[in-house]
């Protein structure tokens, strides 16, 4: 090893050392060559599986070519930090699916419950980057967290963060998949650190317990399929095929991630920013539904869930409740909100409102 290769490696161990101060659960670094990614992500648009995220082909084979997107890239950081929050209890893959047989609770992802993600790990990579610039000196560099059209799974996987689960997620022996990722983009040659290999094996419980069969195939998602995809990214209608699917799920779907094994070793996070605020864990449907838009920025001050607005949110939570009545339950109270929505909100709300309440109403008979 000569004497360059040396002090790069110090260089990334001094910066692992830093990142774990900031609250980050594991670094890696790989480099800017992902042409052997760009197939699959070609094949992946030209088969429209991205839906209505126009964001994901904008760029074209940007996402693949690092140094395209930011021009002097030589090496990429990658950052791993575990969301769990702090109290989580062992058995918490078990009390999560719990919620589906009370329907009349509503469900939010469990990343989602506490603050929002992006400003959490986007201003920790800003400090990071900050700091080995005051180390090395004149240093170009842009962080990233879910922002940009990165090929963020893809960097990850190859740093040795972890492997690509059948899910599409990235997995690690160490902590599951219950961790967000960010970039440091550089113009910093770094040595890479080592991926490390695959351990799905023959198991397909990702595949298997899907809602929607939204992962066709071992790392194949359409992502228009999926729960997370309609109830956050997709601005119009839902579809009134999968609208019974989404059962009580009013803001993504962690389904995937809970019947995965590894996610025993899933890590709790070692900041407060992810613990759960009240009102977004074990809240029921009329509760929310019942929100002012003045309540709805209140509520969701600071959190991701206020990025799909109000409008959303009711129309997700109207869904819930016709898929509650469909279900049999009969609650007067609900059934007044839905009318009172059904005849009072946006176009949008009144229909998915409308359907709701139409679940309660019994097919006719066949004479």
């Amino acid at each position: 090893m000569n004497s360059t290769q040396n002090t790069g490696l110090q260089l990334v161990s001094q910066i692992q050392l830093w990142a774990r101060e900031l609250g980050f659960s594991q670094i890696g670094v790989a480099s800017v060559d992902l042409s052997s990614a760009e197939a699959g992500l070609s094949a992946w648009l030209a088969q429209g599986f991205h839906g209505e995220m126009a964001y994901m082909a904008s760029h074209g084979l940007k996402r693949a070519r690092p140094a395209e997107l930011v021009p002097g890239t030589v090496s990429v950081i990658t950052a791993r930090m575990n969301y769990l929050p702090r109290d989580t209890p062992a058995d918490w893959q078990a009390v999560e699916f719990s919620r589906l047989t009370r329907p009349d609770e509503a469900i939010v992802s469990v990343y989602a419950r506490g603050r929002d993600y992006h400003k959490v790990l986007r201003a920790r990579l800003q400090k990071l980057s900050e700091r080995i610039a005051a180390h090395v000196g004149p240093l170009g560099f842009r962080v990233f967290t879910d922002s940009a059209p990165v090929l963020e799974a893809e960097l990850a996987s190859r740093s040795g963060q972890g492997w690509r689960g059948k899910h599409t997620l990235v997995l690690s022996r160490d902590a599951g998949s219950m961790f967000f990722l960010g970039e440091i983009y550089l113009d910093l040659a770094l040595p890479a650190t080592e991926p490390t290999s695959e351990h799905c094996g023959s198991c397909s419980a990702c595949i298997d317990i899907c809602p929607t069969q939204a992962i066709l195939a071992p790392q194949r998602l359409d992502a228009r399929r999926c729960i997370s995809y309609l109830t956050i990214e997709h601005a119009g209608p839902i579809p009134e095929e999968m609208r019974p699917l989404l059962a009580n799920r009013i803001y993504g779907c962690d389904d995937c991630q809970l019947a995965c094994p590894w996610n025993k070793f899933a890590q709790r996070s070692a900041l407060p920013d992810f613990d759960e605020r009240a009102g977004l864990s074990g809240a029921k449907l009329i509760t929310l539904l019942g929100w002012t838009e003045e309540e709805f920025l209140r509520y969701t001050e600071g959190s991701p869930i206020r990025r799909i607005g109000v409008e959303r949110w009711r129309r997700n939570i109207a869904v819930a409740m016709g898929n509650a009545i469909r279900g049999g339950l009969a609650d007067a109270h609900m059934q007044q909100a839905l009318e009172a929505s059904a005849s009072n909100d946006t176009p949008l709300v009144r229909e998915h409102a409308s359907w709701a309440l139409a679940q309660g109403v019994a097919p006719p008979t066949s004479p």
